[in-house]
């Protein structure tokens, strides 16, 4: 081939790949609102994938009765669930009248009071007046995220099942863009999955686990609605640093506002101590249960994956955060003469013991087609 003939495929090919980033993200621009779907959908499409395969392979399904299935499946036990709790919260919060009258009165008597034993000022009128307001305004922020939420919910079900129908041609398109070799590519392939299925799997057990706690404590210190902020403070979870202090650590305030001493203090300690820990131990032992990730990386994933993701930051960000990882380390691995560095980011090793769905561990196929002779 000449010289020139390669010029011209070389441009060709640079021209090509400009029109793919610049259609790529006119589509991203006009489709970022729809971004939750899309990423629920891939969120889902890794946990059924195995039991879509299944149905085909061993109950010989055809591909869109099976796709059809699972769709209705996670549909009915799990966004119908998430919608109808969506609901409840926005129709509770609704139903209730604020006051800022009545509210500034009872935490001016309450702060007089406290200012009475301590002989010197904590807050002034003024600086309360902006509490009514941030209820006002929550209420606002959650009456506009349900036609959101519900927008994403049908693209959630539409994307699934074209993912699902043509899952072999969608992995395989995936498989061959990646700019790795057939080693690095398999290593990232099983790192993602793990942690997508640690932070789908893990996050609602432990936001389970958090509301059971929080609503005992709720009944026992005497909070009103203790079923809806119980629901809360599962959701809270989800909030690195804070948790679900955000909701327990007002109401206990509200109940020594409202004069109730006792079920105050007591709903702060049982929320330092048992809501709170319940948190911190959940967290770090499901977390290290499904895949040995880094508390940090969660944590900061979070923090991050939360403003460019919203709700599915709370697995996207510490995917994100990890890939970096996953990338420098996998630098390092190949690049850097005597580094030790392995390309990894979670403990694979741990992740085959524990036979979590979906792992195909990465071994080259010449040894595990030996491995299998053998063992037949």
């Amino acid at each position: 081939m000449s010289v020139e003939l390669v010029k011209n495929s070389q441009k060709y090919r640079n021209i090509l790949i400009g029109l793919i980033i610049l259609l790529g993200l006119i589509i991203f621009r006009y489709t970022r609102p729809y971004m939750s779907g899309f990423l629920g959908a891939a969120t889902l499409y890794i946990l059924v994938v195995d039991q879509h395969r299944y149905l085909i392979q061993k109950l010989n399904f055809k591909k869109g009765l099976s796709a059809i299935l699972i769709v209705l499946i996670v549909l009915i036990f799990i966004l119908i669930p998430l919608t109808g709790i969506a609901f409840l919260v926005i129709d509770t919060f609704s139903s209730i009248t604020i006051d800022p009258e009545v509210i500034l009165g009872q935490i001016n008597d309450f702060i007089n009071s406290l200012e009475a034993r301590l002989g010197f000022n904590i807050f002034t009128p003024e600086n309360l007046s902006a509490l009514p307001r941030a209820g006002t305004n929550i209420l606002q922020i959650l009456g506009n995220s349900i036609y959101s939420f519900i927008i994403n919910v049908v693209v959630i079900l539409f994307v699934l099942y074209y993912m699902l129908y043509s899952n072999e041609e969608f992995e395989k398109a995936i498989t061959e863009i990646l700019p790795f070799k057939d080693e690095n590519k398999e290593i990232l392939i099983d790192e993602t999955k793990l942690i997508i299925q640690a932070n789908a799997i893990g996050i609602p057990l432990m936001a389970i686990l958090q509301g059971l706690f929080a609503y005992m404590g709720y009944l026992l210190f005497g909070v009103n609605s203790a079923l809806l902020y119980a629901i809360l403070t599962a959701f809270a979870t989800i909030l690195p640093l804070v948790g679900t202090m955000i909701i327990w650590v007002p109401l206990g305030i509200g109940l020594l506002i409202g004069g109730d001493l006792v079920n105050g203090v007591g709903l702060i300690i049982y929320g330092l101590f048992i809501i709170g820990g319940v948190d911190n131990v959940a967290r770090f032992l499901l977390q290290k249960k499904l895949a040995d990730i880094h508390p940090l990386i969660t944590v900061f994933g979070v923090l991050i994956g939360i403003p460019i993701f919203g709700f599915w930051g709370v697995i996207f960000g510490p995917l994100l955060l990890s890939l970096f990882i996953l990338f420098f380390n996998m630098y390092r691995h190949e690049y850097v003469p005597g580094s030790k560095a392995e390309a990894r980011v979670t403990t694979r090793l741990k992740a085959k013991k524990m036979k979590i769905p979906g792992y195909n561990p990465a071994k080259p196929k010449k040894k595990q087609k030996k491995n299998e002779v053998q063992s037949e």
